[in-house]
């Protein structure tokens, strides 16, 4: 049992072009993925080209630290970390 939660933000600065290698890495890392939440402005008008990605983590933490690595290595990407002890 993991005794820390993580929780990642991911700030997409341009998702339509930076979303489809971002996806390929969220699939691979799908099995310690636990929650995922996608936030974007969009309205009948418009659609915006920035998108922040929440994920709640969950599992082994060393597979934790190689999916932050594989996102931080993206260009037009920027992550943030919340980590708590339990």
């Amino acid at each position: 049992m993991n005794d820390e939660i993580r929780i990642l933000g991911i700030l997409v600065n341009d998702r339509m072009k930076e979303s489809e290698k971002l996806q390929k890495l969220l699939t691979k890392y799908g099995c310690s993925i636990k929650t995922r939440l996608g936030l974007h402005e969009a309205s009948a008008t418009t659609c915006s080209k920035h998108g922040l990605i929440v994920l709640e983590l969950t599992g082994e933490s060393a597979e934790w630290d190689k999916l932050e690595k594989s996102i931080s290595r993206l260009s037009g990407v920027e992550i943030q970390k919340m980590s708590f002890s339990l």
